[in-house]
């Protein structure tokens, strides 16, 4: 029996459907909790090909939510995107995985556009969400906007050019700034997220485009509250993004930093331009403190800090908030 029968008994997919998925790629910006469940949702469903996008690596705090990653991962320190695309080839090798161990930029991701038919926003900051809205509305592609934390989630499919952007519609909504990291997050609301994403995300690569929720989407399961809002009207004249004068304040080189906190996980990331060649540093940091590494990174303890050097030019200095404190260390084992 085909591997997609009980999808293609599906009216609303049925064979010319799924044809149509097993020729569209998505960009999965982030493979995080969202980003490792939707991507296997994906590769399952028979889509066609998928860009992975990830700067982490995967720790063991992540396996009570990230489906993709085992305790294995945890101990050689693989990043996260070469993780799932093991793991997700091993679903289907009929879908063609790339995966790619960087930061989300809008110099690293436009390139990653061509051909793209669908982004998911997998992400767990705003500032990158913000990146996105801007480059996705500037380089017309569809996206799913979708964000997770304790109980409570949110989603919201944005059609550049046609629906509100996620800029217009943060400013006519209040937020919680909570992250996973600083109120926690159960699962289940992860999996919740997850299904309306990956629903959303069919309809448009089976180009079924009626189906589309047009409303906010938000929910609390603990509490169980669950609301849709119609969103149409919080579309602004004056829009930065998808306004009449649009600017795109987001991709403006000064929205771009160097050094930034990771919000809530006590870790400043450094970035260079400067590639570093991981078995070169391994051997040079063997001499400072406990070393692993692999072909994709290398990591030391050093003092009361955890050090993580990318090849892209990244570092993460686990263990401080402060920028200042994070450059002094950096600086002292990498020169």
């Amino acid at each position: 029996m085909d591997r997609y029968a009980r999808q293609t008994l599906f009216t609303p997919i049925g064979e010319e459907g799924q044809r149509k998925l097993s020729k569209k790629r998505v960009l999965m910006i982030g493979c995080g909790a969202l980003g490792s469940a939707n991507a296997e949702n994906l590769t399952r469903a028979g889509i066609g090909g998928l860009v992975l996008v990830d700067r982490d690596y995967v720790e063991e705090s992540n396996l009570q939510r990230q489906q993709l990653y085992t305790e294995e991962d945890v101990d050689k320190q693989m990043p996260k995107a070469v993780a799932a695309k093991a793991r997700l080839q091993a679903v289907n090798s009929e879908v063609e995985i790339e995966a790619r161990v960087m930061d989300a930029d809008a110099t690293s991701l436009k390139p990653l556009l061509d051909g793209i038919d669908l982004v998911i926003d997998a992400t767990d900051n705003f500032d990158t969400r913000f990146l996105l809205n801007d480059l996705l509305q500037k380089n017309p592609v569809p996206w799913i906007f979708g964000s997770c934390v304790g109980s409570t989630g949110m989603s919201y499919t944005i059609f550049p050019n046609e629906s509100p952007c996620l800029r217009c519609l943060l400013d006519s909504l209040p937020i919680n700034g909570a992250t996973c990291d600083s109120a926690g997050i159960i699962s289940p609301a992860v999996q919740m997220v997850v299904a309306h994403q990956t629903t959303e995300a069919l309809k448009i690569l089976v180009e079924d485009k009626e189906a589309l929720r047009t409303s906010l989407l938000t929910f609390d399961l603990w509490n169980n509250h669950y609301y849709t809002m119609k969103v149409d009207r919080a579309k602004k004249r004056t829009c930065p993004t998808c306004g009449e004068h649009p600017s795109y304040p987001s991709l403006q080189d000064s929205s771009s930093t160097k050094s930034e906190v990771l919000c809530g996980r006590n870790t400043v990331q450094i970035r260079t331009s400067q590639q570093q060649n991981v078995h070169v540093l391994k051997e040079r940091l063997k001499r400072i403190g406990a070393v692993k590494a692999n072909d994709f990174l290398v990591s030391v303890e050093y003092k009361a800090y955890r050090l993580v050097f990318f090849p892209d030019g990244r570092t993460l200095v686990h263990g401080t908030n402060s920028i200042e404190k994070a450059k002094s260390i950096y600086y002292q084992l990498a020169g």
